[in-house]
């Protein structure tokens, strides 16, 4: 390092060229760390902290840099139509045939262009998306380095190693740290050791033991995890792609083959497998039964582009741009990636944890228990002396869930001033005068009698309790300790004897397994003191009781999930919780949950059993994120297109082992980045509409695809025949192109059509093989109208160009029809649609009128001709009318 710092201009540092990761940097003091970083306990210099970023770079797991218009638009040619496409117009050019090769290049400029638009603006959606949802880290900085520390708020992509950060309830560990100073600090390290239990974490007093995992080490955090209780100052360590968390999630960013995926590709190849028969079967039909060498090559070529959807692309850009951007207006819902809104429209099974989806982020006090088990209001009131003080004493920025339940219940019971009328007031309203109160001490000690808090012992999830020491009125000289906390630590500390104890214990278990959460409260006496109280004073307490609480149900989950079972759409349980609270809340909500499925089974189960186990049951409890990821996987195996909802880092493996997954807006960072779909609430109604745009998106596509290959396949036909029976080309290779490009264009409008209500009833997939049929049996129909066209061509006209121009008329017209007759949805028809099938008739009548037709090859019909094709025309759309009707149309592909 001092070599390279000689070249560095006089008055600056460079920044360290040293991060410490691994087990070698966690055998250093706090002091020796601090100083291979070149950092101090008062944090960065603001100009050091620039340098170094400008150094290691932003502070990014997945750097999302939108890709430039160039390279963009040179993506879109890995699609396989375009690619095929492009190989035959160099075909085209070898040949010298540049008609051909020149509207080649023009169908491809269009696709490519009008896709490079769609996925653009995407790409705007998410970067905003991004903008709304930017993560924050709480650093200590100085402006110059005799200035005083500024503890401030700054963008989590500004860290940089040597940065110092303070980490409270709630935050996620923004980079890897080691820890200076740490008071009751737990953290969740699910997204990289699987373990669901928050681990403790401290300043050791005697050096780091090395060979203990590095996970395990007391005095280390790590990028991905999450505060859950305490509080901490630490110092950065690495940053970015240099953290565990990015090596254990390097291949984040390639995603798993979708549903969309599986379906498109296996369409496109089985369309360009029939593509590149149909082109030397012309060759070898014209050459043998006509005698045409080579000269027939265009033709050939014109063929093969002409079976070829190459608007496909476009097209599902289209229709799932248009989809997501109505999400996004609609119900705040933000498609990252566009087939996912395909795989929303295809998922028949949705994951979700109990948390925050069927229940709110939020608890209700059920019952308050003696140990005998009958009610008694002053467990209550004791639980809630033991929440307020620990609010109070403690400096906690915002009440837990459990203490904030429990204050209300007391409130509820007169505890406070409150008025019965304020009562009746709405759970909000309560909860924020709840809020106000704890905050204001005076008003605190108003509203539980006249009990003065001296001081708390934090939580600690090695103890699994909390204790407020306070004062009561009319006991000088004497303190009392109120203890919560789980029921198994708590009755530990009771001096009970062994009947009572296994009493206890058996109603807490009869309880839980109701579905509740169980908390005991004891109390203790103790003579009055000033020093601190340590957890070596919880001891000998005495058992008041246990308070009961239950997830508040989600105001919108019973709804939601009948619209989703109206939609064919399974909801399945992965929760950690307790098989009897997962139970409750299902039974509640008439999801029936029938027989609940442990971890521990699941741990027994081959991947054949527990798939097929996971089709037939709907709750999963007690899962690790590596129980919920193997379900998903199980899942996937046994055909189903699924969904999994998740907030948390232990959500990720899951969500990456599903087909598509989503996430609300507030999940933590990698989870958003992990995420397909965005949610603004964690709201199961918002799902149902996903699902629903999912699959008008897919309606229009398979209509699309129905449609234009069905016809082309017709053309092919007809093609072929003609070969046979006309001594000329039936139609010259830059007719059949201009004819296919008018064709495309129009289709565009299928992008904004409306599929009927029954399409949105059913999963909706776009089956590679279902399509064989409905085009075999619509193509011929198709190619007997045009060989109806041809008798009639024979009969009022002769010559080449007068069967060109008839035939070239005919195809348009009926294009338009097939449009209008074979769209799934019946009724109205939108105006898009109207207006490019009309616009698609208007050239397939005046084209040949006009000069641009004389430079193809086109020229004005005899009159006889126009009554005659009306005939066809008749009895062509009434041949499609019955055949829709058929079973055929039910096999549509999707």
């Amino acid at each position: 390092m001092a070599s390279a710092r000689s070249a560095v201009p006089a008055g600056a540092r460079e920044a360290p060229d040293v991060t410490l990761t691994g087990v070698a940097g966690a055998g250093l003091t706090p002091l020796e760390v601090l100083r291979r970083l070149d950092a101090g306990p008062r944090g960065l210099v603001e100009s050091e902290a620039q340098r170094r970023l400008e150094r290691y770079g932003e502070n990014a797991v997945l750097p999302q840099r939108p890709a430039a218009w160039a390279w963009r638009l040179l993506g879109t040619l890995r699609d396989p139509f375009t690619a095929v496409l492009l190989g035959l117009g160099v075909i085209s050019a070898v040949a010298t045939s540049w008609n051909t090769a020149c509207v080649i290049a023009v169908l491809v400029a269009v696709s490519c262009v009008l896709r490079s638009a769609g996925e653009y603006r995407a790409d705007r959606s998410v970067a905003t998306l991004r903008e709304l949802i930017a993560t924050t880290a709480t650093v200590q900085r100085r402006a110059a380095e005799e200035s005083a520390p500024l503890v401030r708020e700054i963008p989590v992509e500004e860290l940089v190693p040597g940065d110092v950060v303070r980490l409270g309830p709630g935050d996620m560990v923004p980079a890897d740290v080691r820890l200076l100073r740490a008071d009751g600090l737990a953290v969740h390290q699910a997204a990289l050791t699987g373990e669901s239990a928050p681990v403790p974490k401290r300043v050791p007093d005697t050096p780091a033991d090395l060979a203990r995992p590095l996970f395990d080490q007391p005095h280390l955090c790590f990028a991905g995890s999450s505060v859950t209780a305490g509080t901490a100052t630490a110092v950065v360590t690495a940053t970015g792609p240099g953290t565990h968390f990015a090596g254990a999630h390097r291949g984040v960013a390639r995603r798993r083959t979708s549903a969309f995926d599986r379906s498109v590709n296996g369409i496109s190849w089985t369309l360009i497998r029939f593509m590149l028969l149909a082109a030397p079967l012309v060759l070898v039909v014209n050459a043998v039964v006509r005698g045409r060498g080579l000269e027939t090559l265009p033709f050939a070529v014109a063929v093969a582009v002409g079976l070829t959807p190459e608007m496909l692309p476009v097209i599902v850009t289209t229709a799932l741009a248009r989809g997501a951007a109505d999400l996004a207006r609609r119900v705040g819902v933000i498609v990252k990636r566009l087939p996912a809104l395909h795989d929303m429209g295809a998922i028949d099974v949705l994951c979700v944890d109990k948390t925050g989806t069927l229940t709110q982020d939020q608890l209700a006090v059920d019952c308050y228990l003696d140990a005998d088990g009958r009610t008694d209001p002053a467990v209550l009131h004791w639980a809630a002396v033991n929440s307020l003080w620990t609010i109070q004493l403690a400096d906690v920025p915002a009440p837990d869930a459990l203490d904030e339940a429990i204050l209300l219940a007391a409130e509820s019971l007169g505890d406070t001033a409150a008025d019965s009328a304020d009562w009746v007031a709405s759970p909000p309203a309560r909860r924020e005068r709840t809020v106000s109160a704890v905050r204001d001490p005076a008003a605190a000690r108003a509203t539980l009698t006249d009990v003065t808090g001296i001081d708390v012992i934090p939580f600690d999830p090695a103890r699994r309790l909390v204790t407020a020491v306070v004062a009561c009125p009319g006991r000088h000289g004497v303190h009392t300790l109120v203890v919560k906390g789980a029921v198994e630590d708590v009755v530990d500390r009771c001096a009970l004897d062994d009947e009572t104890r296994a009493r206890v214990l058996r109603l807490a278990e009869r309880r839980a397994a109701d579905g509740l959460r169980l908390l005991a409260v004891a109390t203790a006496d103790r003579p009055a003191r000033a020093r601190p109280y340590t957890p070596a004073d919880e001891r000998g307490l005495t058992l008041l009781g246990l308070v009961g609480l239950r997830d508040e149900l989600a105001v919108t989950a019973d709804d939601a999930l009948a619209a989703l079972a109206r939609r064919g759409v399974d909801v399945k349980v992965l929760t950690g919780d307790h098989p009897g609270t997962a139970a409750r809340v299902c039974a509640e909500l008439g999801l029936e949950p029938g027989e609940i499925v442990t971890g521990e089974q699941i741990d027994q189960l081959d991947d054949a059993r527990l798939a097929q186990l996971a089709a037939d049951r709907v709750v999963f409890a007690r899962c690790t994120p590596a129980h919920k990821a193997r379900i998903v996987r199980a899942l996937r195996r046994g055909g189903h297109t699924v969904g999994f909802l998740g907030d948390g880092v232990n959500d990720v493996p899951a969500m990456h082992a599903a087909d598509v997954a989503l996430c609300p807006r507030d999940a933590v960072d990698i989870t958003r980045e992990a995420a397909d779909v965005v949610l603004a609430d964690k709201d199961l109604t918002a799902i149902d509409s996903a699902v629903a745009s999912g699959r008008r998106g897919t309606g229009n596509i398979a209509t699309y695809l129905r449609i234009a290959v069905s016809s082309n396949v017709g053309n092919v036909i007809s093609m072929m025949v003609a070969g046979v029976l006309l001594p000329f080309l039936p139609m010259l290779p830059a007719q059949v192109l201009v004819q296919n490009l008018c064709f495309d264009v129009s289709q565009l409008a299928f992008a904004y059509d409306r599929p009927g209500a029954a399409d949105g009833g059913r999963p909706s997939v776009l089956r590679p093989y279902a399509f064989s049929r409905y085009i075999t049996v619509f193509g011929l129909i198709n190619a007997a109208a045009d060989l109806a066209t041809f008798a009639i061509l024979g009969l009022v006209s002769g010559g080449q160009t007068a069967f060109h121009s008839g035939w070239f008329t005919e195809n348009l017209i009926t294009q338009a029809l097939v449009m209008l007759l074979l769209r799934t949805a019946p009724g109205r028809v939108p105006g898009a649609l109207r207006w490019s099938t009309g616009a698609l008739a208007a050239v397939g009548l005046l084209l040949p009128l006009s000069p641009l037709g004389a430079a193809l090859g086109l020229h004005a019909l005899p009159y006889p001709y126009y009554p005659l094709l009306a005939v066809v025309l008749v009895a062509y759309g009434a041949a499609l009318a019955v055949a829709r009707r058929s079973p055929l149309a039910a096999a549509n592909g999707a």
